[in-house]
């Protein structure tokens, strides 16, 4: 079972592709199902960005364990602070569409 299979299987849909089957005429849609659960910051438990808690909740894990994995990383190397500025541009905002990497291009497109 591959894995559009086993997220259609999980919902409940009776759609999906076996690996070996000919999947040149099927849409990207259906092969790669939408998943409704989108990557973004914030909501009502963050503490700055919103980064970690956009993770988590993408993740589905607890956000204390991605604030550790945080704190983990900047005693290893100090990586995690460029990570989490690159999340914090990269991954948009809760009910927003557009990142903030993606707004400041955009703003400078239109000078």
């Amino acid at each position: 079972m591959d894995i559009t299979t086993q997220r259609t299987a999980d919902t409940g849909t009776a759609s999906g592709t076996d690996s070996g089957s000919d999947t040149a005429d099927a849409s990207p849609s259906d092969q790669y199902p939408v998943d409704e659960d989108r990557l973004h910051r914030g909501g009502e438990r963050r503490m700055l960005a919103g980064v970690a808690v956009g993770l988590a909740d993408y993740f589905d894990i607890d956000p204390t364990l991605v604030r550790i994995g945080f704190v983990a990383l900047t005693f290893l190397g100090g990586l995690a602070v460029p990570l989490y500025v690159a999340g914090w541009l990269l991954i948009p905002e809760e009910g927003s569409d557009a990142s903030v990497a993606e707004e400041l291009l955009a703003r400078e497109r239109t000078r």
